[in-house]
C-alpha cells in the first residue's frame, strides 16, 4: 500500500488542483498549499520546476507510485516503438489498479489499489491480487462474487461522479470490465490536464 493513503489530499493541495476531480477535495476550498507556509504567494516555477510538476502529478494520480515504480515503468515506455508520452500513459492505464478505478468498481485509485490487494478481483477467472499488473486487450477484469455486495462496491457503481471510458467495456450487473484496448491520451478521462511530454523532457535530462 502507498504510503500517502491516509493524506491524499495534501497531493491536491500541493499540486493547486483536484487532480482526481473529487467534490471532497480541500482545494475546492482552499487552493493554497498545505502546511505553515502554504499561503505564501508562489514564485515563477523554472523549466525543472515545470517539468518536476507534472511528474508528480502524474505519478501521484495513480496513487502516488514511488519513483522506482514510476522509473521503471518510464523505461519501458521509453523502450516501445512510438510516442513516449503516449506510452507511458497506455501503460499506467493498463494496471490492474487503474482498470478496477477506471471501471468504477471502486470510489479512488486508491481503494482501487487495496481492493485488488485483498483478493477481490479476477482476471479471465483467475484471481490476482497485484495492484502492478498489466492487462491486455480483451481481457476481462471481474469483482469476485462474494465481494459484489461490499458497500464500497456498491456505492462506486451507481456514483454519477464519473463515467467509465470507452476502451472499457463494463457490465455493473455482472461486474465486470472488458479491457478493450490500450488508450491514448486523449481517451484518458483525467479531471485535470496531464502533460506526459513534460514527463519526457524532466527524464531526458536527469
Amino acid at each position: 500500500m502507498t504510503k500517502r493513503t491516509s493524506a491524499k489530499y495534501k497531493l491536491d493541495r500541493r499540486m493547486g488542483e483536484n487532480i482526481w476531480g473529487r467534490p471532497k477535495s480541500p482545494v475546492n476550498r482552499r487552493e493554497y498549499g498545505p502546511g505553515q507556509h502554504g499561503q505564501r504567494r508562489k514564485g515563477k516555477l523554472s523549466d525543472f520546476g515545470i517539468q518536476l510538476r507534472a511528474k508528480q502529478k502524474l505519478k501521484g494520480y495513480y496513487g502516488d507510485l514511488t519513483e522506482k515504480q514510476f522509473r521503471r515503468i518510464y523505461a519501458e515506455a521509453e523502450r516501445v516503438k512510438g510516442d513516449t508520452g503516449e506510452n507511458l500513459i497506455g501503460l499506467l492505464e493498463r494496471r490492474l489498479d487503474a482498470v478496477v478505478y477506471r471501471a468504477k468498481f471502486v470510489p479512488t485509485v486508491f481503494a482501487a489499489r487495496q481492493f485488488v490487494n485483498h483478493g477481490h478481483v479476477t482476471v479471465n477467472g483467475k484471481r490476482v491480487n497485484i495492484p502492478s499488473y498489466r492487462v491486455k486487450e480483451g481481457d476481462v477484469i471481474a469483482v469476485r462474487e462474494k465481494s459484489r455486495q461490499i458497500a464500497l462496491v456498491l456505492e462506486a457503481a451507481a456514483s454519477p461522479e464519473r463515467d467509465t471510458p470507452e476502451y472499457l467495456n463494463v457490465d455493473h450487473g455482472k461486474m465486470t470490465a472488458e479491457f478493450v484496448r490500450t488508450p491514448a491520451l486523449s481517451d484518458v478521462p483525467y479531471p485535470v490536464m496531464m502533460e506526459p511530454n513534460l514527463v519526457v523532457e524532466f527524464y531526458a535530462k536527469n
